[in-house]
């Protein structure tokens, strides 16, 4: 229940939009639902090199379901995946904003420790920090380790992510890309696909409706 006190929420709103390299998968869900999540991975299936696969499409069929469904959990203005070829899903990548009417944008030094807050899991290791002139404008770039909490809380599992918080000119939101992947043999080839997705990603303001996602080359 929201205090009489507590900020609105900031109504702003503006269009995401990704040039992804062939891979990537848009998996955002505009009504959340486990029908969409089936009619998108049945088109996305569908167009898969079955030559290039070492899995049943029946398997990237369900994990694309699960995947979007749990990506869009938290309703993100976009939810991707990336796919190897032979049809493993090894990344995830969201697009959320943020932001209360009436409050001050946090600046780069003050959103570091807002990005290293997860709530299912604890940052293991020094973070590396790095600040960046994107397309979409400056922003924060924090690359790490994650020991996530395992279901019913026994145990933990390592994660890596890195988030990028980006600072549109012209707009009081601060907008955050979140990727993350387990397989950590792989960081490099990730982190270079996640660099090069953030670097051609354009943010646009509106001046009415709501936020809009645009992915271009978003299939594996």
């Amino acid at each position: 229940m929201t205090a009489p006190d507590d900020p609105a929420p900031l109504d702003e709103t503006f269009e995401c939009t990704f040039e992804f390299q062939p891979g990537w998968v848009d998996l955002t869900l505009r009504d959340g639902t486990k029908a969409e999540a089936k009619a998108l991975a049945t088109e996305v299936v569908n167009r898969l090199n079955p030559l290039g696969l070492e899995i049943e499409k029946s398997a990237v069929f369900d994990d694309m379901v699960a995947r979007a469904v749990d990506l869009n959990d938290d309703v993100p203005t976009l939810a991707a995946a990336y796919y190897s070829e032979a049809g493993e899903a090894l990344a995830n990548l969201t697009v959320d904003s943020y932001g209360d009417e009436g409050v001050v944008r946090p600046g780069p030094e003050e959103v570091v420790p807002l990005l290293l807050q997860w709530g299912n899991a604890e940052v293991a290791g020094p973070p590396q920090i790095t600040h960046l002139e994107l397309t979409a404008g400056p922003a924060v770039r924090i690359q790490s380790m994650l020991k996530v909490k395992r279901m019913l809380g026994f145990g933990r599992k390592l994660t890596e992510f890195v988030k990028y918080a980006v600072f549109p000119p012209g707009m009081e939101s601060l907008v955050v890309v979140t990727v993350t992947w387990e397989k950590i043999a792989l960081t490099e080839q990730i982190t270079e696909l996640a660099d090069e997705a953030v670097r051609a990603m354009r943010i646009t303001p509106l001046p009415t409706g709501g936020a809009s996602t645009s992915v271009e080359g978003g299939t594996a």
